[in-house]
């Protein structure tokens, strides 16, 4: 995996997520509360404070769990909740070198169909449905990684041009319009609220 991605909005951290598996799980796994880009710049922030070139699932797996949210928590912090979205980091490593022997790539490369990716995604800590969905689009959409029926199982998602998610970025006009989408949801889903009560 060696592709140029542009959810970060920042070189660098763009460069990691590109030929990085493991960054790109965990900036989608930051991807919730808060903006986009914080998130996808979250793994660039890490293996910078690791003094590292990458991220490595068994280093993660193995680390002091108190050390490590004390490294999410260090100004800037790397997310709103710095100590559980390491709690979520440390299990999300572990997970991967229990099931995968600590190689992302791993739980897409040979995959045999679109529902078998989406199943082996949503079974990742901290990801459910909807994230599994956005990041199989993003394999698809931006990564290469397009097996049989995926847009399928990327529900929504994986409809081309959707601007729907991250998945849909590729600059700084996508971002827009893809922030714009998810502004229209949440109004729609208050206007919802409000009715119904």
């Amino acid at each position: 995996m060696d592709v140029t991605l542009h959810l970060a909005q920042d070189p660098a951290a763009d460069a990691l997520l590109g030929r990085s598996p493991l960054a790109a799980l965990v900036g989608m796994l930051l991807d919730q509360q808060v903006p986009m880009e914080w998130a996808f710049k979250g793994p660039r922030t890490i293996a910078d404070r690791l003094g590292a070139d990458d991220l490595d699932a068994h280093e993660i797996a193995t680390t002091d769990p108190e050390a490590f949210a004390a490294l999410l928590s260090g100004k800037p912090a790397v997310h709103r909740y710095p100590g559980s979205m390491a709690k979520r980091i440390v299990q999300l490593c572990q997970y991967l070198v229990e099931h995968y022997d600590g190689d992302a790539e791993a739980v897409w490369r040979e995959v045999g169909s679109g529902a078998e990716l989406l199943k082996r995604l949503e079974a990742l800590p901290g990801f459910g449905r909807q994230k599994a969905q956005i990041f199989l689009a993003l394999l698809g959409k931006q990564l290469g990684v397009a097996p049989e029926g995926w847009r399928e199982a990327a529900g929504a998602y994986g409809e081309a041009r959707s601007h729907r998610s991250v998945a849909d970025i590729t600059g700084p006009e996508s971002l827009a319009k893809v922030r714009a989408h998810k502004q229209e949801m949440k109004a729609a889903a208050k206007a919802a609220k409000a009715a119904g009560q």
